[in-house]
């Protein structure tokens, strides 16, 4: 005698193998290009944090007259500088919350000269010089 037996709910063995043959296959297509890039990000990251530095820069000398002096260093964005020169309208909400490190671990280089500044990283590389990922981000070039 037949019954007629309700069918559970539920996947068959070929229903979760094509599954994940689909994951797989979007796991070989998408994974390289994320894994493959994150030095990539780190130096669009650190092209980001120069240029927002280099704003603060400009702030700085608008109202100031002129870049704050090598020694003075970016620490003139967040705490009002001593020594020469002195800041003639200094912000007194500063014009960066902190100075922000390079996505390498390491601080961002600063060298003001007469009317004329920049601001760089060496790279993944922490050298001066390189190329691709290990090459210097520099204001200027950006």
């Amino acid at each position: 005698m037949y019954t007629n037996a309700k069918r559970t709910g539920g996947f068959t063995l070929i229903e979760v193998m094509v599954v994940v043959v689909i994951l797989g296959i979007l796991g070989a297509l998408i994974v390289p290009n994320i894994i493959g890039r994150p030095d990539e990000a780190r130096a669009t990251a650190a092209a980001t944090d120069i240029q927002q530095i280099g704003n603060a820069l400009e702030l700085y000398r608008l109202d100031n007259g002129y870049y704050p002096s090598t020694d003075q260093g970016l620490e003139a964005l967040v705490t009002e500088p001593s020594g020469y020169p002195e800041p003639r309208r200094w912000n007194a909400d500063g014009y960066l919350k902190k100075i922000p490190i390079d996505p390498w671990g390491e601080p961002y280089l600063f060298f003001s000269e007469d009317r004329s500044m920049d601001v760089y990283s060496y790279g993944a590389d922490r050298k001066e010089g390189g190329e691709d990922v290990d090459a210097d981000i520099l204001l200027s070039e950006l």
